[in-house]
């Protein structure tokens, strides 16, 4: 299919200093959770990156020096030569499917506590290391010969940068990661020399290191600087104001001004709490401060949304990271005329979930991502099918459908067996919920997908027996038939049922969500999940009209959001509906009139009065199709059956991410022959060192 003329715009190539990238798509640097630990694996992902179309394509941060060691999380070093090699595998990876590597340097300064060098953290003032972990670590302020040292180490790593053969060297002022951010703002830096005190002064070290790095490397390395705009924070942090005057004041110093807001958490915003572009406002005029090219981000999926940004002057370069994570292949999708075929970001951040477990990332979208060095699974190809065998899918929920789209893809007749008249499972019932509007992509992509493929069939209305799979005659059958909410309170605080009076009214998310409400208007929800669920329902439930009061054993509210950045918000916007909430309290018992609560720390007791409860607990496998065929496992061969698999939240309730994976892990493994004791993926084992030993000499 031919492109669309009015996206020729977003392939046009654009000038970064010494080097041109082949076009606007500008893969922005981003974590991963594989850095140093995961090299050959962390190189394919970013090789197919690449083979998408990105014209650009940048490591995530990478460490300089020791002394601005961000550990436990696992980034990319660039500490000395040792490192070199494995820089140089992924800018070779880039370069082999014509695209530019970029490398961000980057210094942690008060970000970096240290924990794995044990050196001490440095700033500009003595104050507590900022990082997530509120580590008992506080930072010294630097003299001027910590300041020398430090651009001259900077120095250093752009040169060993080039040496690797990266196109595009990093200054990184942004998102209260680099350094040097600390420097330009006035709640961290208290200083009274030439590196504190009036603007230019707190720009000093900035401009410093954009100087000594393009006189570095500036020859044939674009060089770019990362800077935040806005920390959100009013007077109180860096605003837009000053971050402009600081951007005028360098204007023509970089070759390239890629444009963040701070810190992290701002600037990758889920879609529950911003929309696609929302970063607009932020960087709109800056173009005007300068002659260089500049580069944002706004979780960018729509094209006519792209060409607006470079049409009106907002943006030189389109930068992504979470829609390139989503779909590695979206601008040759865009190339090709095959726009309906984008794999949409959902923004649901379970990629930066990733960063923040210290694990290889992961995708709700495309669960290829992280996998396609060690599993060798690629987002766009599957291997061909095995042999002529017939595939039934029961169930068309996130697994159901990724694993029918994909042994679809991998040239199997499948049918595609649903029980109600809507296909997406949870999806389709989680999408109405406050907020994840756009998880629906997960459904939609690949209901598009499979309604173009003559090979797969769906059949709607269809609750199937054991009976009825055992005389379809096909060969394998997978069952994707999804879980359900228990009412017993059974999770995570409790692991038996609770003590409930009949007469108590007990919800669950699955009620809400088909549509019953409380008969009263007091209601606590019960959250031992503690992902989005518990707090959507409260904000659903104040919507409509009810009084109510969220408990959870956890500290706070959706706790493990914290790993998708979202806590901090839903802890807020619930604070702001009014809910009351009670934390480090478990379920005790709950009758007609009141939820008893227990300490999570002396098992105290306290009662709350309510009139209904809504349980967000653990869920219940709906395995009993899969344990039924299994069972039958002796009448398979007169069947023809040769495999039944339980996959996805029919097998373990997990998260929609898991789910896909499960479909995608289905249809890649059918009919693979291997030994069970086999290692499941690759793994890179660290290289011993020779020589003799300490316990040797």
């Amino acid at each position: 299919m031919a492109r669309d003329p009015r996206y020729d715009v977003l392939f046009e190539p654009v000038r970064i200093g010494p080097v041109t990238t082949k076009n606007r798509f500008y893969q922005v640097p981003h974590c991963n959770g594989m850095g140093y630990r995961d090299a050959t694996a962390l190189a394919t992902m970013r090789a197919v990156k690449a083979e998408g179309g990105w014209g650009v394509v940048c490591t995530e941060q990478v460490e300089i020096h020791p002394s601005g060691d961000i550990a436990p999380f696992i980034e990319l070093r660039n500490w000395d030569d040792q490192d070199v090699p494995m820089l140089a595998r992924i800018a070779d990876a880039v370069h082999a499917h014509d695209a530019l590597a970029g490398l961000q340097l980057a210094h942690n300064g008060m970000n970096a506590p240290n924990l794995y060098s044990r050196e001490i953290p440095m700033g500009p003032a003595d104050l507590p290391v900022f990082s997530i972990y509120n580590d008992p670590v506080q930072a010294r302020a630097m003299d001027k010969e910590d300041i020398r040292n430090l651009r001259r180490w900077h120095r250093n790593a752009a040169l060993r940068a080039k040496k690797a053969g990266y196109d595009i060297v990093y200054v990184y002022a942004g998102k209260l990661f680099g350094g040097a951010m600390f420097f330009l703002s006035r709640r961290f830096n208290t200083r009274t020399d030439e590196y504190g005190g009036v603007l230019e002064n707190r720009a000093r070290l900035l401009k410093e290191l954009i100087e000594e790095t393009k006189d570095a490397v500036g020859d044939t390395c674009g060089i770019a600087c990362r800077i935040s705009v806005d920390e959100l924070l009013g007077e109180d942090g860096l605003h837009a104001a000053e971050a402009r005057d600081v951007i005028s004041h360098l204007a023509e110093l970089p070759d390239l001004w890629d444009l963040t807001l701070s810190s992290w958490d701002n600037d990758s915003q889920t879609s529950r709490f911003a929309e696609e572009a929302y970063q607009e406002p932020f960087v709109t005029g800056i173009k005007k401060l300068t002659t260089k090219p500049v580069v944002g981000v706004g979780r960018f999926t729509s094209a006519d949304t792209m060409v607006r940004q470079i049409r009106s002057g907002i943006l030189d370069l389109i930068g992504s990271a979470r829609p390139s994570i989503a779909d590695p292949f979206l601008p040759n999708k865009i190339r090709d005329g095959n726009i309906d075929d984008i794999r949409e970001c959902i923004g649901c951040n379970m990629c930066v979930a990733g960063d923040h477990t210290m694990v290889p990332m992961r995708c709700t979208q495309n669960p290829s991502m992280g996998e396609e060095w060690r599993r060798g699974w690629h987002p766009e190809r599957i291997r061909p099918k095995s042999s002529s065998a017939k595939v039934l899918v029961v169930g068309a929920g996130p697994a159901g459908l990724e694993a029918a789209m994909m042994a679809g893809r991998r040239g199997y007749e499948v049918a595609l067996a649903e029980r109600t008249t809507v296909l997406g499972g949870r999806v389709a019932r989680e999408r109405l919920l406050p907020g994840l509007a756009a998880w629906g992509r997960v459904a939609d992509y690949r209901t598009g997908q499979l309604a173009k493929m003559s090979n797969v069939e769906i059949y709607c209305d269809s609750d199937l027996t054991a009976e009825d799979v055992m005389g379809f005659g096909f060969e394998h059958v997978a069952i994707a038939t999804g879980s359900a909410w228990r009412r017993d309170g059974v999770a995570r605080f409790l692991l038996k049922p609770s003590p409930m009076s009949p007469d108590a009214e007990i919800l669950t998310p699955d009620d809400i969500m088909d549509g019953r409400r409380p008969v009263g208007k007091r209601v606590t929800i019960y959250d031992d999940d503690h992902y989005y669920m518990g707090g959507i329902l409260a904000e659903l439930l104040v919507a409509t009209g009810y009084a109510v009061t969220l408990v959870t054993p956890a500290p706070d509210v959706s706790n493990w959001m914290r790993n998708t950045m979202e806590q901090f918000r839903v802890q807020a916007r619930l604070i702001e509906l009014g809910v009351k909430i009670i934390t480090a309290q478990g379920l005790a018992s709950i009758s007609r009139e009141a939820f008893e609560m227990s300490c999570a720390f002396t098992g105290r007791r306290l009662m709350v009065e309510t009139d209904a409860t809504v349980l967000v607990t653990a869920r219940t496998p709906h395995n009993a199709l899969g344990q039924a065929l299994l069972a039958r496992r002796g009448e398979w061969a007169d069947a023809g059956l040769k495999s039944v698999c339980v996959v996805g939240d029919a097998l373990a309730p997990g998260t929609i991410a898991a789910a896909v994976f499960g479909g995608r892990r289905y249809a890649e493994e059918l009919e693979d022959v291997r030994d069970a004791d086999s290692p499941l993926f690759k793994r890179e084992v660290a290289g011993l060192v020779n020589g003799p030993m300490p316990w040797e000499t």
